[in-house]
């Protein structure tokens, strides 16, 4: 199906570019889009302005054959696009929406559309920093009462899931399982949009995914132990970029407000930053920020705040060797300075058994939640600066939840248990989690969508 075309002309691109700091501050009306807000203004731009209409790819400079090209009609279409519609001989095409006919030795490349694409990126990290919350999350978690609304995925669907992320306030979500397409993509209704990841070895494949990430501007990142590599696709699942050679064991990945990927390995005992040019598919830096971790996995960065969190697996040195008998969780500042550290003992000394935590992230008050893995159970530390308060905010239907996100007031558990994905709201509680997936499955939508509010 093609999208109806959208004209694009140098007024509107000025008119974009010198208007676009109003649009991402803007509350109120403004321009044609005066029913949206400033992140919904910037979806609109980023759908109708800066992908392909006909295979719904973003534009990009780093692939070539994504690169957008103005037809001599004036509409736009990547270079991948106007490859297959055009004869191979003839060199020319129909215009998929004016029907005008166009050659293909007239195209030319259209910077203009790149340029935009740039400024949206920069604008939206910049207006990340200057927020007091995270913009994935809404309000804090620890004061709201959450309740099982939707179970997604179980055997069959996903095997053996390690890691979870949330595209974006949309509701979509990534998860990375042992099947066959490593990565899986739910829509916000729960269906499974598509997947990707088959081991065929090629550079695109993906052997044994760990975790996944998803950038400011859409990119998944996955950690893959069996190559050690981190590998960056697009939203849609095509292949980027591998970062390897300087990874032993990478396993948890995450990243801040300005698409910087921090990854952890747990045989280094390293957290490592990555800075790569999304746009282009380039590497341009890869340094280690901590390198005095005993076992890193989970790791989780706060946008709003810039702190990072990482969860250790130390080992009981007069135990036998391997054996991991506690966790021990580590905060720091943007600058990689120790900000605070607990453990699952004296964690425990807030809650009868001993917490074994397996997954971290933050809520839109910037306070550390976790997942233990021990007594299938989510909790609220609050924001650690006078010590952990620990707070419980799920303890029902879980069975060994390994990974969470927060998004839109919502909490998105992994539960490697029974190989399914629970939403946790503030709404009406579900009528029944042995209810068919797909009935379940019909309100996730109502609780995860952008205009999701608290009662």
């Amino acid at each position: 199906m093609i999208r109806p075309p959208v004209w694009i002309s140098w007024t509107s691109i000025r008119l974009i570019e010198e208007h676009l700091d109003t649009l991402v501050m803007a509350q109120g009306p403004g321009l044609s889009c005066s029913s949206l807000g400033a992140e919904e203004i910037l979806r609109e731009i980023q759908v109708n302005l800066l992908e392909c209409k006909v295979c719904f790819e973003k534009f990009s400079t780093g692939q070539s054959g994504h690169r957008p090209q103005n037809l001599s009609c004036g509409h736009v279409l990547c270079l991948k696009c106007i490859t297959s519609l055009s004869h191979p001989v003839l060199k020319r095409l129909e215009c998929p929406f004016c029907r005008q006919p166009c050659s293909t030795d007239g195209t030319s490349h259209c910077r203009v559309l790149n340029d935009v694409q740039e400024l949206v990126f920069r604008r939206s990290a910049s207006s990340s920093h200057g927020k007091n919350k995270d913009p994935r999350c809404g309000v804090g978690l620890a004061s709201t009462a959450l309740h099982l609304c939707t179970t997604l995925g179980g055997w069959g669907t996903l095997t053996n899931p390690t890691g979870i992320a949330s595209l974006g306030s949309s509701g979509m979500m990534a998860v990375v399982h042992n099947g066959d397409m490593k990565v899986v993509v739910f829509s916000p209704e729960g269906r499974k949009l598509y997947s990707f990841g088959e081991r065929r070895q090629t550079s695109g494949d993906v052997c044994y995914p760990l975790d996944v990430a998803v950038s400011p501007c859409g990119h998944l990142v996955v950690t893959d132990a069996g190559d050690k590599a981190v590998k960056v696709f697009t939203s849609r699942g095509h292949h980027l970029l591998t970062v390897e050679g300087s990874f032993q064991m990478p396993w948890g990945v995450a990243t801040d407000s300005c698409g910087d990927i921090l990854v952890t390995d747990t045989r280094t005992g390293a957290l490592s930053k990555v800075k790569v040019d999304y746009n282009r598919a380039l590497l341009l830096e890869n340094q280690t920020v901590v390198s005095d971790l005993q076992c890193p996995k989970a790791v989780a960065c706060c946008w709003a705040t810039g702190n990072a969190a990482v969860v250790e697996q130390v080992p009981d040195v007069a135990g036998p060797p391997g054996r991991h008998h506690h966790t021990r969780l580590r905060v720091f500042t943007t600058d990689f300075h120790l900000l605070y550290q607990t453990d699952s003992f004296s964690l425990s000394l807030q809650s009868s058994p001993r917490l074994h935590v397996s997954g971290v992230a933050f809520d839109g008050d910037g306070d550390v939640i976790i997942t233990d893995s021990s007594q299938g159970m989510v909790w609220s530390l609050g924001n650690l600066r006078h010590g952990p308060v620990l707070t419980p905010l799920v303890g029902e239907h879980l069975i060994h939840p390994v990974g969470l996100v927060s998004v839109n007031n919502s909490l998105v558990v992994l539960d490697a248990g029974d190989h399914t994905v629970k939403i946790y709201s503030a709404g009406r509680k579900a009528g029944s989690i042995t209810k068919p997936i797909s009935e379940q499955a019909q309100n996730i939508s109502s609780h995860l969508g952008p205009q999701h509010t608290t009662n």
